[in-house]
């Protein structure tokens, strides 16, 4: 299999953060099952980038190529921590900036982060309609992580951790499938 590409972007506004965490450990856990080259894009570190404009025509040639990375990626985790019960607003504008055809048939990882277990629902409310909108295929397994699944921005919960392993299983699954006819060249892109 051609080296796919897996590409987190987390949209924590806050460093060091607990979503960047569990995005990494999805991108990390998703590699360890099939040939990957990996990246993270960081909301903090994006913004001035993105926030140039309200429209693709206004911005630069950094923020270009940040919205360039996330339509071209053959699968993305994409995680957030959970405020007023949605996605933060730094992560929206990213993505109404990106094509509404681009993401049509790509996998995605959903995951969250929050203060209780109360937030979990923004995966199924807010995160899984948003990439309805764009035709992705998104995993079954969300991942959310309360404050109990962490020390400071380590990951500890065991069921988190199996949260993290099952979703990582599912994407290859997917990616497998959505891949299977695809030609090589189509793939690496």
């Amino acid at each position: 299999m051609a080296r796919l590409s897996v590409l987190g972007i987390s949209g924590g506004v806050s460093t060091p953060s607990r979503t960047t965490a569990v995005v990494n450990a999805l991108v990390k856990a998703v590699a360890l099952r099939v040939p990957a080259d990996t990246g993270l894009i960081e909301i903090t570190e994006a913004a001035p980038s993105l926030f140039v404009g309200l429209s693709r025509g206004a911005l630069g040639a950094s923020g270009e190529a940040i919205i360039q990375r996330v339509e071209k990626a053959d699968l993305l985790v994409v995680g957030t921590p959970v405020y007023r019960a949605s996605y933060t607003g730094a992560l929206k504008h990213l993505f109404d900036l990106v094509d509404y055809r681009a993401l049509t048939g790509k996998t995605v990882v959903l995951a969250a982060t929050g203060g209780s277990p109360y937030h979990g629902l923004v995966l199924e409310h807010q995160l899984r309609p948003l990439f309805g909108f764009f035709g992705a295929v998104t995993v079954p397994t969300g991942v959310y992580g309360s404050s109990d699944d962490f020390v400071g921005a380590e990951l500890v919960g065991p069921s988190l951790l199996d949260r993290i392993s099952r979703a990582a299983s599912e994407a290859v699954s997917l990616l497998n499938s959505n891949h299977a006819d695809a030609p090589v060249a189509a793939r690496v892109g």
